[in-house]
């Protein structure tokens, strides 16, 4: 039979590099139990290379047993190598490459058994496997030509059933199981309108067919619970163009294990740096230079490999470069790792601009650049960070950003809601609350919204599973949605784990209150939620925990917001910590920051960590945080010029202001801030509270309106809408012509030209012009004696700056 082409490259690359020198050998599994006949785990034997290189050396390694007749190794073309049990008894399976040498405890406890397949443990991860009980498939709701399965497997009593009971038995075959309806279709032997599912003798197949020849029978209640699956290796560092095998094992509540490689879905979340093959066989191909999280699901579980691809194996020295705190440390260590050299250390012009917009949200001015620049002191970039802190912008900038995160809008909150609870928040950020205090004021609130501001929490959703799914986005990150219906297909949600959440809200009441606009939110003490599978009442349930335990009578609210906020929560600290990094670089270290799942992995594990125990240590005050981050050199960096990929931090990402900043940018510019309806002259965009504004620049540049707890609705992708109002649009042309704006009162005073325009970029761009920028735009002017060409031409300068890359974007 022929090899699986992926195999054959997997093979033809370990004979490639089986004379190359390694430093150290991996085999997995790294100690095997032998349960019975049918347990016949794979064997991966993997080196690593002094430059830290992994390679597949399973086809080139030497394998021996210190006790023979035990176990013994087979291989062949259709199927990789992998251990059968013999005997019962110990040994160790010695594997040997060159002058490496690993010893491999092997113990087999069942030989002789050859126990049958089992309903819940291998034909329902097979169906999954072969696509049977997926939405497109049978999975559907309703079904596929008169068969419908659960999603994914979710319900596996009623799977059972409609196998084995509906159409009068018609789908199984016991007596002459290949004959059985759904293996003949699913192996294309009879028109099936989903196609070939199942590969005849394929992994799938062979144990479907096992199952029905045992009878068919259902092991749902004795069979061992999958606790977790695990990749082999779980990271791993290659070339472009090679291969390298990945194992899964699941793990189960009777302490058995099973290599299960041959039944797992797999995904990548980049695809363009490494992909997996669909054929059971688990090898991975580096594509090319990049990173991606490799998600392996089996059985309603889900685990993940980060494997990282390096271009070639040129030799490379890390430059010494200088850490300033933990955040370097860590982060040097990836970029030491795929080979990438950081940017260079931005320069205090590009600081400066960066500092105000990312701390306050607003441009520094002319003055505030020329004192910064003129600071010769060596420590007057944290001293920066530091004042930026303490500001009042801070404070507005961080109730705003939470307030597009809670969801404040007028439709839901009323206008008056949004402002005081903006108000609320902005004052608890001023004062320097705990953060975590603050989530436990929101999520414990009772009373009048317009008196008790916080209590506006509670309008954001009108349904208790909705209120679940917003709180455990806000502050955990983790979208639960997909629960609802069915267990989660990429995440080990399960419904009773989105159902045990919901239960904490079911008992949070409100009303109107007497002037018709305000309501009062209070705590009922009674109400439940039931689950849709089987409409059993749910009992509130921590999310990756157990039940909670609520006193009759109390509010189950309290007891949520101590755990969700307490110190040793994995997913709180994290959260808050990971949507502070993506203020400041642009991204999360897990992206989207409301999206944290096995499948979508932090790009530094280890640096999120520090992170979240950062902000424990310090009673969780943002501005620690903020200070750590600002001051280290990772943030300091300038645009790299190799582009490498982002999620390496190896240099500024830029991106373009947001549509707030941008408006209230144009205004610093110009000396012409906008009017908003309602608020006080000179509010900035920034301080809008709630959602839609009826100012058409924020609709056109991607201000939500906090429809949703996705951060997905903050749109900062580039339009033609957007690069038509720019340049057409009335915004810019009316802000630079308005009498008492920037251009006019220079123009009024007869300024010089030239410190008009180093006002101007200073304002702009919080840097000087350089000579030959000097040279052509003061060219443009004339010579001043028609003082109507001389302010159009100076509108001109006004309009090139505004429509710059330069000004659009944060550097």
């Amino acid at each position: 039979m022929k090899w699986p082409a992926c195999l054959g490259l997997a093979f033809a690359f370990a004979s490639q590099i089986a004379a190359q020198e390694c430093t150290a050998l991996q085999v997995w599994p790294a100690s095997i139990q032998l349960d019975d006949h049918r347990d016949q785990p794979r064997i991966t034997v993997v080196g690593t290379q002094s430059n830290g290189i992994q390679c597949d050396l399973t086809a080139a390694a030497v394998c021996t047993f210190t006790v023979p007749g035990v176990a013994e190794l087979q291989r062949d073309p259709q199927h990789p190598q992998h251990l059968l049990a013999i005997a019962d008894g110990e040994t160790e399976l010695v594997v040997t490459h060159g002058a490496l040498t690993v010893r491999v405890p092997v113990r087999v406890r069942g030989a002789a058994i050859e126990p049958l397949p089992s309903f819940a443990n291998d034909v329902l991860p097979a169906l999954t496997y072969a696509g049977c009980n997926a939405g497109s498939c049978h999975g559907a709701a309703i079904g596929k030509n008169g068969f419908g399965l659960s999603l994914f497997a979710y319900d596996p009593v009623a799977d059972h059933r409609v196998l084995t009971r509906e159409l009068r038995g018609r789908r199984i075959d016991i007596a002459q199981p290949e004959l059985s309806l759904f293996v003949q279709k699913g192996t294309g032997q009879v028109p099936h309108q989903g196609g070939k599912r199942l590969i005849p003798d394929g992994d799938a197949h062979r144990r479907i067919l096992a199952w029905i020849r045992g009878g068919a029978l259902s092991d749902l209640a004795t069979a061992p619970v999958l606790q977790r699956i695990e990749v082999l290796p779980d990271q791993a560092l290659l070339f472009a163009g090679s291969t390298l095998p990945l194992q899964v094992v699941a793990h189960y509540a009777d302490g058995s294990d099973r290599d299960v490689t041959a039944l797992v879905l797999w995904s990548s979340n980049d695809d363009s740096s490494v992909a997996v093959a669909a054929d059971g066989s688990g090898i991975a191909k580096a594509v090319a230079r990049g990173e991606a999280a490799l998600l392996a699901r089996f059985g309603g579980s889900a685990a993940t490999a980060m494997v990282a691809v390096l271009a070639d194996d040129r030799p490379w020295t890390w430059p010494e470069v200088a850490e300033h705190n933990f955040v370097d440390t860590l982060v040097h260590q990836k970029l030491r790792a795929t080979r990438t050299a950081p940017a260079a250390v931005c320069s205090d012009e590009v600081f400066v601009r960066r500092a105000f917009l990312d701390v306050i949200s607003a441009l520094p001015t002319p003055d505030e650049v020329r004192a910064f620049l003129a600071d010769q002191a060596a420590d007057k970039r944290a001293r920066l960070v530091d004042l930026l802190l303490q500001r009042p912008e801070f404070a507005d900038a961080q109730a705003m950003a939470w307030a597009e995160v809670l969801g404040a809008s007028a439709e839901r909150m009323e206008q008056k809601g949004v402002t005081e609870l903006t108000r609320w928040l902005r004052a608890a950020f001023a004062a320097g609350r705990p953060f975590d205090e603050v989530v436990r004021e929101l999520l414990t609130s009772n009373g009048a919204t317009f008196a008790s501001p916080a209590a506006n929490y509670w309008l954001a959703a009108d349904q208790p599973h909705l209120l679940g799914e917003h709180t455990a986005q806000n502050f955990l990150g983790i979208r639960l949605q997909c629960a609802q219906c069915h267990n989660h297909p990429f995440e080990n949600w399960t419904m009773d784990d989105y159902y045990g959440f919901a239960a904490f809200f079911a008992q949070v009441a409100r009303k109107r209150g007497e002037d018709g606009a305000e309501w009062v939110v209070w705590d009922r003490r009674n109400g439940d939620v039931r689950n849709k599978r089987g409409e059993a009442i749910a009992p509130p349930r921590f999310l990756g925990g157990g039940l909670a335990e609520v006193q009759k009578g109390s509010d189950r609210r309290a007891v949520l917001a101590a755990w969700l906020t307490g110190p040793d929560n994995r997913w709180f600290a994290r959260n808050l910590a990971n949507r502070v990094w993506a203020r400041l670089f642009g991204r999360g270290l897990v992206e989207p920051v409301d999206d944290v799942r096995i499948g979508n992995p932090p790009s530094h594990p280890a640096l999120l960590q520090q992170l979240a125990d950062l902000l424990v240590r310090e009673r969780f005050d943002v501005r620690a945080l903020y200070r750590v981050l600002c001051n280290s050199r990772t943030w300091q960096l300038a645009r790299h010029p190799e582009n490498p990929p982002a999620a390496l931090f190896a240099g500024n990402q830029v991106r373009r202001l947001t549509a707030e900043q941008l408006l209230d940018a144009i205004g610093a510019v110009t000396e012409v801030p906008t009017r908003y309806p309602g608020l006080p002259a000179g509010t900035p965009a920034s301080a809008i509270a709630g959602g839609r504004t009826n100012v058409r620049f924020l609709d056109i540049f991607g201000r939500p309106a906090r429809e949703s707890a996705c951060t997905c609705d903050r749109r900062a992708e580039p339009t033609l809408g957007q690069t038509l109002h720019l340049i057409n649009g009335d915004t810019i042309a009316e802000k630079i012509a308005q009498s008492g704006g920037r251009l006019q009162r220079h123009l009024a005073a007869n300024t010089a030209p030239t410190a008009m325009l180093d006002e101007l970029f200073l304002a702009a761009y919080a840097r000087l012009p350089r000579d030959d920028e000097r040279a052509h735009l003061l060219g443009t002017l004339g010579d001043g004696s028609d003082a109507k060409a001389t302010a159009a031409a100076w509108q001109d300068v006004f309009w090139a700056v505004l429509n710059s890359r330069e000004f659009l974007f944060q550097h």
